[in-house]
């Protein structure tokens, strides 16, 4: 190989490795407002009957769990998708995008029907475009749910107080229907009563 050969072969390289790094940087928004505006950029490219242009996008800094939702205004007939930042933060671009279809997934069920569920025909035309049924949670859960029989090994996560985590007492288990108690992760307290929980949470005051 001679020297010109050496050089053509150089400069390929060179902007071979530019053009995987300009990619890899278009691939990954680093502000909120490139994030949306990527969002909907890529919500056009999806193979699904949805009017995108119809739809609107916003930002959630307050999501602790969902890593997306889309919401549906009967009166106006219009659809939001709301995107949670913390969750991309946690996911990375590729991932999230299967947030994006997901969301796009309800987005053209209300359009189409009016309703939307995580029914068959949500599944089916999630399938098509290869997003799961659910999204993972993006965030540790704060509480467990743990059964109280040996024999059962049923948990459940719950990121916030619902009324399953204040009043255990009025529930039963996903698994056996037995009893089971709420144990708040960090601090390792548990309850089985609504008594219990006020209890706990005047006991973990700013830390729950």
């Amino acid at each position: 190989m001679d020297s010109t050969d050496e050089s053509v072969e150089t400069k390929a390289t060179t902007r071979s490795a530019s053009e995987g790094a300009s990619a890899r940087t278009a691939s990954a928004p680093t502000t909120r407002a490139e994030f949306l505006e990527r969002a909907r950029s890529y919500a056009e490219s999806v193979a699904i009957d949805v009017d995108t242009d119809s739809v609107e996008w916003e930002l959630s800094e307050r999501a602790k769990r969902r890593a997306g939702v889309c919401l549906f205004d009967r009166q106006s007939e219009s659809v939001t998708i709301r995107l949670t930042w913390a969750a991309y933060e946690e996911y990375g671009w590729k991932e999230f995008t299967e947030v994006i279809r997901h969301e796009l997934v309800h987005a053209w069920e209300f359009q189409h029907f009016g309703e939307s569920t995580h029914g068959e025909r949500f599944q089916a035309k999630a399938a098509e475009l290869d997003v799961p049924r659910h999204c993972r949670s993006f965030s540790d859960a704060r509480l467990v749910l743990r059964c109280t029989d040996p024999a059962c090994s049923w948990r459940a996560d719950r990121h916030r107080a619902s009324e399953s985590v204040t009043d255990p007492e009025q529930r039963r288990c996903g698994a056996c229907r037995g009893r089971y108690v709420v144990e708040h992760v960090d601090t390792g307290i548990r309850w089985r009563t609504n008594e219990g929980y006020e209890d706990a949470r005047e006991r973990i005051g700013d830390d729950w």
